[in-house]
């Protein structure tokens, strides 16, 4: 009976996360920017002149238009604070801003009928940063 010898097994090295991975977070930061931007200007129009937006009054979802222009202002806001700090590295900056873009995609879904273009555009922003941002995988430091 002949034993083998033992060779001692080093763990293998984590594998380096892909650099576009990492790109693609700071580019979702910038989405965010821009679509919190949209989101805030659709906001403010639908508040301080309601009649740009087409009405719906069979709509299911139907609100006022200006507390849709408050939503769309206040979801704006956080995504483009949250896309700030996305931008800046912050770990909490990622998790809101998964939420308020999951929040903001919802709302747009529900705002269709009354600028349908705009919504679809802002539903597709949003769905590429969640994306992004759930892909992210932090470079590994090196000093």
């Amino acid at each position: 009976m002949t034993t083998r010898p033992t060779t001692p097994t080093t763990p293998a090295a984590p594998a380096a996360p892909a650099k576009w991975l990492t790109g693609f977070a700071m580019f979702a930061g910038v989405l965010m920017m821009v679509g919190g931007v949209w989101g805030v200007l659709a906001g403010l129009s639908a508040i301080l002149h309601d009649e740009v937006y087409l009405s719906t009054p069979q709509y299911l979802y139907s609100f006022d238009l200006t507390s849709w222009g408050w939503v769309h202002l206040i979801l704006g806001a956080l995504v483009a604070v949250a896309g700030v700090g996305v931008l800046q590295g912050v770990t909490w900056a990622r998790v809101v801003g998964v939420v308020v873009a999951a929040l903001s995609m919802f709302a747009n879904f529900a705002f269709i009928p009354y600028f349908p273009i705009w919504s679809i555009l802002l539903i597709l922003v949003d769905a590429i940063v969640i994306w992004a941002l759930i892909t992210y995988q932090r470079e590994p430091r090196t000093e």
